[in-house]
């Protein structure tokens, strides 16, 4: 999106120093920035202000505070402004009410588990329909990654997706403030962040959030196999639609079949629209299957024929690093899922891990990072691959109840797994669990 600095200047309550110039897009990486966008110098784990000299030529614009912008400025020009935090929603803000061609098709998508794999699948069925359809890259679901994603969006957007994440009270609040979400899904609650908001109780809460924040208008899209997420539809005035594989769920899918890779092959039928169409799932689990319900839900709400988006599932790039099939030299089939991991997800993967057609199957854990009680969580979770027949290997951490094993205790004890052995990795960012799926594959 192209932003006139002087008009940045006053969206942001800051201070024009320098040339006015066009702004395309902004980034707050100084070793990612493209030419004529605007480096918001972010104080993160480092202070931006101390990468100005790096994208100077490049940049078109500085946004730094005033206080920290010297007397005799820098080689560029500068917005200059109290707080580059608040500067940066503000833009994101401005961005939003850009995008006329839009309006109706701005789906927010949160939950403890899911978010990122339904806005995959989400903007892969919209673009069936759309020409330009606009996803957060990766996993940008916060303060600093919707604005970004939102000043990126050319004007001529006509579908945006927006992954919104939560550690805390208020925060998705304040994206929906930015975003102005039409329609809202939430995927699941689980145990992920329960540590800052007190309990499973306290998720609900704060991802309820995103529907409250809905206008009379909108939609919220709800998860029918959750309690908690379905209970949501009382917390809003939108419109809800529900999915799932509940018998009152408005958009139902039933399982026909499951391949070799553990991948879902499904109906779906919409009971509003009385359409009914197949679809394959492109990644395993029945998690898995159930995202992609969510997004063929939002599909029919935008006006896209089911079958037509159950076509388009084909076609989704799913972000590395969940349930991304992989193999090792030997053949044997691992399960990349190593991006994140809380209690609900854990389990769910092990379901799927299960569910497949070999004859060994392993999963290498890390911790999980904050859950309220890590070790009832982490015991749990040991005790169901017990059950499920599903040899653990804890990687670093004694909490699974075993010995924790190094990194090289791992890759030795699956070098030698042939093709007849699925393995699952998983772990919170923490644990740093891609260097183990990069040495297998290899």
């Amino acid at each position: 999106m192209i932003i006139r600095a002087s008009v940045a200047a006053i969206e942001v309550g800051g201070t024009l120093v320098g040339d006015d110039v066009d702004i395309d897009g902004v980034c707050f990486d100084s070793r990612q920035i493209e030419p004529g966008q605007a480096f918001v110098a972010l104080h993160a784990q480092r202070d931006g202000h101390d990468f100005i000299q790096q994208v100077v030529g490049v940049a078109a614009v500085a946004i730094v505070n005033r206080t920290q912008c010297p007397k005799d400025g820098w080689p560029l020009t500068v917005i200059e402004v109290d707080d580059t935090q608040q500067a940066l929603l503000a833009l994101g803000s401005y961005a939003r009410e850009q995008l006329m061609q839009a309006e109706g098709r701005v789906v927010a998508i949160t939950g403890s588990v899911g978010k990122t794999s339904t806005k995959d699948f989400t903007q892969a069925v919209l673009s069936a329909n759309f020409k330009h359809v606009v996803a957060s890259q990766k996993s940008f679901n916060n303060d600093i990654g919707l604005p970004v994603t939102l000043l990126g969006a050319p004007t001529d957007t006509e579908a945006v997706v927006l992954e919104m994440g939560m550690r805390g009270f208020g925060e998705i609040a304040r994206l929906c403030s930015v975003a102005s979400p039409d329609i809202g899904v939430v995927t699941r609650i689980g145990e992920a962040h329960t540590e800052r908001v007190d309990g499973i109780a306290g998720v609900q809460k704060a991802k309820a959030e995103l529907v409250q924040a809905l206008s009379k208008n909108g939609w919220a899209v709800l998860n029918a196999d959750d309690e908690l997420v379905a209970a949501m539809r009382s917390l809003t005035h939108a419109s809800v639609l529900t999915y799932g594989m509940h018998k009152k769920a408005d958009v139902r899918f039933q399982v026909m079949a499951t391949d070799d890779e553990g991948r879902i092959i499904a109906e779906v039928h919409h009971k509003v629209t009385g359409e009914t169409a197949v679809f394959r799932c492109p990644a395993p689990g029945l998690h898995m299957a159930s995202n992609a319900v969510a997004a063929l839900a939002v599909a029919v709400l935008v006006g896209i024929e089911l079958s037509k988006a159950c076509r388009a599932l084909e076609t989704v790039n799913i972000s590395g690093s969940r349930m991304e099939r992989r193999f090792m030299a030997s053949g044997a089939l691992v399960i990349d899922d190593s991006y994140n991991a809380n209690p609900t997800s854990m389990e769910a993967a092990l379901l799927t891990l299960a569910s497949l057609d070999v004859m060994r199957r392993i999963a290498v854990v890390g911790v999980m990072a904050e859950v309220a009680d890590a070790p009832e969580s982490h015991a749990r979770i040991a005790e169901m691959a017990k059950q499920l027949g599903i040899e653990l290997l804890a990687i670093e951490t004694d909490l699974y109840g075993s010995p924790a094993l190094s990194f090289q205790d791992v890759i030795s004890r699956l070098a030698n797994v042939g093709d007849e052995a699925a393995i699952l990795v998983k772990g919170s960012r923490v644990a740093q669990l891609e260097r183990v799926v990069q040495a297998l594959v290899d």
